[in-house]
């Protein structure tokens, strides 16, 4: 995807440095961004956003003439992002009762929408026949069972999610396609839900479906699992999931859209056979690196390296701590390094580190920190741990910003409260 930036693949699209060394986003001034919003604050750079839905779409017609493009929306389930995504003609894959509640909000067409999850409950299908979702991906012989007892009028469009027995090379917690994944059902048992997916007279099968893992840099296993799809017999539907990988630190260098959709389109061309209609399901590749989190620094600790404090960090960025995430941050107006430090949170727990070797440029008590490539399953991991609330969410774009997530309130810790 061409792109004029000053800073590297991990920042937004649209960021850069002014004369004066401060870092703008959409056309915002951060340092300014924060003053007006305070921090933590999520911010989205609209453009980019809209650029990678369209460099994935593009991609995509290219290989070619039957495809289709879903927003996977686990990533950044956030209202405006659905109706944004859907403005660029992609698709959207929810994993929820609520997800699927979010879309339907923000005007997606029902007939758009696709429906994940390994637990589906009855009141999630439900509401999603209900809806009029374009497709069910069944993941196991219950989804069946409860789509059949709820007698809809018209067959549901499904796929079947398939287990590859193929990990993608990448962190345990986030490796979707081996034996011993809690996802899809085993190629063994395959065959006899299959069969009972085409003698059902409440859905109708499209096709199938896999997903290997996320933060992928690594295309060679989707040809592997393509290639395990193939015994199953001939469908006219694959879908190959996503799992992309971004780039998160400066020289990070994964594979573009374009050379992960080509591996896609390639490995169903050459394993599963031409003219099919073919599905991908990007998230964070679409989200990641257009956001941009912004903290206040708190206090600067003495150690070896110093600890530098912020105000937000695991409940407004879990990933480190789930899955050793690394991240990179600067001083919004000072960019450089100088200073070896850990940039922790101010929760009450030792593993709250953002970065256990950050670089920072002298930092001081009150002034603005930026991560970036936190687009991704920032928000959507959120959680008032300590009873913070979480931060808004903030699109920008063309020198304007306006939030589309508003921050929470210490009074909205309580509103969920009974009175006894």
């Amino acid at each position: 995807m061409a792109a004029t930036r000053a800073l590297s693949a991990a920042w937004p699209l649209s960021s850069r440095l002014t004369e004066a060394g401060r870092l703008e986003v959409g056309g915002c001034d951060a340092v300014g961004l924060a003053e007006e919003f305070g921090t933590p604050v999520y911010l989205l750079d609209e453009d980019d956003l809209r650029a990678r839905a369209r460099a994935v779409r593009a991609a995509l017609e290219a290989c070619t003439a039957d495809g289709e493009v879903l927003f996977a929306s686990k990533a950044l389930p956030v209202t405006a992002v659905y109706r944004l995504m859907a403005e660029e003609g992609l698709s959207i894959d929810v994993a929820s009762g609520g997800e699927l509640h979010m879309a339907l909000a923000a005007g997606v067409d029902p007939a758009r929408i696709y429906l994940h999850g390994n637990a589906k409950d009855d009141s999630e299908l439900r509401t999603a026949v209900a809806a009029g979702v374009g497709c069910v991906v069944i993941d196991n012989a219950d989804d069946l069972r409860r789509l059949e007892a709820l007698a809809p009028a018209a067959p549901v469009r499904v796929l079947l999610r398939i287990n590859p027995d193929v990990a993608g090379d990448t962190h345990a917690a986030m490796s979707t396609g081996q034996g011993d994944a809690k996802f899809g059902v085993a190629l063994d048992d395959a065959p006899a839900l299959l069969a009972r997916l085409r003698a059902s007279d409440a859905v109708v099968l499209d096709g199938l479906h896999v997903h290997i893992g996320s933060q992928l840099l690594d295309l060679a296993p989707f040809g592997r699992a393509a290639t395990a799809l193939a015994p199953l017999g001939d469908f006219g539907t694959y879908d190959l999931g996503g799992g992309l990988g971004v780039a998160y630190l400066d020289g990070d260098e994964p594979p573009s859209l374009e050379e992960w959709v080509d591996a896609v389109v390639g490995a169903v061309h050459d394993h599963l056979g031409p003219d099919k209609r073919i599905l991908l399901e990007p998230g964070r590749a679409l989200t990641a690196n257009a956001g941009v989190t912004l903290y206040r620094v708190v206090t600067v600790k003495p150690g070896a390296p110093p600890w530098v404090a912020v105000d937000g960090g695991m409940s407004d960025n879990l990933r480190p701590m789930l899955y050793g995430a690394r991240y990179q941050a600067e001083i919004a107006d000072r960019f450089g390094g100088g200073t070896p430090c850990r940039l922790v949170g101010k929760h009450c727990e030792s593993g709250d580190v953002l970065i256990e070797a950050a670089d920072l440029a002298d930092p001081r008590p009150g002034e603005v920190i930026a991560l970036p490539a936190t687009g991704a399953y920032g928000h959507a991991l959120a959680n008032n741990y300590n009873g913070v609330p979480r931060p808004p969410v903030v699109l920008c774009r063309d020198g304007d910003a306006r939030v589309v997530v508003r921050r929470e309130t210490y009074d909205d810790l309580l509103r969920r409260d009974v009175s006894l």
